[in-house]
């Protein structure tokens, strides 16, 4: 049966390590696919948390799609959308290589920023943490592709001091961090006049804009990743 205490000081609020913990337990199979989960008074005991606590953690898990409520039913593990998740994640030097293609990265650079609200409860982090900000120009065969700009909590300082002109999945496997799986978002927007610029194209072309969330190999989220991507230069794989 899952469950633990959570810590009552910590850098991350005890919704948003509850919402690891469920999320852990749902990738580890405790709570299967189609299962309904404890209601909410047995998570509340099990996770030694308060219900404001349960079910502020259960809005954020069905928001994020893990979760989904059932009117009159309670609340089950959601079926993964096989569209919005990645598996065996390829970086994008790897992706060139596969396909004939000289990759190179061009850092435009590394700080560290408040990270959005958004991003920082993705991350499961709390409200005005900090955040390490890499941006780069994805190059194939020496050509702009692709504008990126990555989030990744403080525990990755390290990366500052990286070879960022290189694969940036790369690095982390070195450490033994293995980017697993993603959830995305793709829409087409128009390139302002400084990311038209990079990737050297006219201002206000459509460019792909993809916003990922990735996970390690343990379920936890590793980074937030924003591309623009020139469509006419690059195919995203899905």
């Amino acid at each position: 049966m899952p469950g633990k205490n959570l810590k009552a000081v910590s850098a991350s609020p005890l919704y948003a390590q509850l919402m690891e913990q469920l999320r852990l337990d749902i990738l580890r199979g405790a709570y299967p696919v189609g299962e309904k989960i404890p209601a909410e008074h047995e998570l509340e005991r099990r996770y030694g948390v308060s219900r404001v606590t349960v079910r502020r953690a259960l809005q954020e898990l069905e928001s994020a799609g893990l979760l989904e409520r059932k009117q009159g039913k309670g609340t089950f593990v959601a079926p993964p959308k096989a569209e919005e998740i990645h598996r065996d994640l390829q970086g994008f030097h790897e992706v060139c290589k596969s396909d004939g293609r000289r990759p190179s990265a061009e850092l435009i650079g590394v700080t560290e920023t408040e990270a959005p609200e958004g991003d920082s409860r993705l991350l499961g982090l709390p409200a005005g943490a900090r955040v390490l900000e890499i941006r780069r120009v994805l190059r194939a065969d020496a050509e702009p592709v692709i504008l990126e700009t990555h989030h990744f909590s403080m525990a990755y300082s390290w990366l500052e001091t990286a070879e960022l002109t290189e694969s940036l999945y790369g690095i982390l496997q070195e450490y033994g961090i293995h980017p697993e799986k993603s959830i995305y978002d793709i829409s087409l927007v128009s390139a302002g006049p400084q990311e038209a610029a990079w990737l050297e194209i006219p201002e206000g072309t459509a460019v792909m804009a993809v916003m990922q969330v990735v996970y390690d190999q343990r379920g936890r989220p590793l980074h937030i990743c924003r591309q623009l991507i020139r469509g006419d230069r690059y195919t995203l794989r899905i």
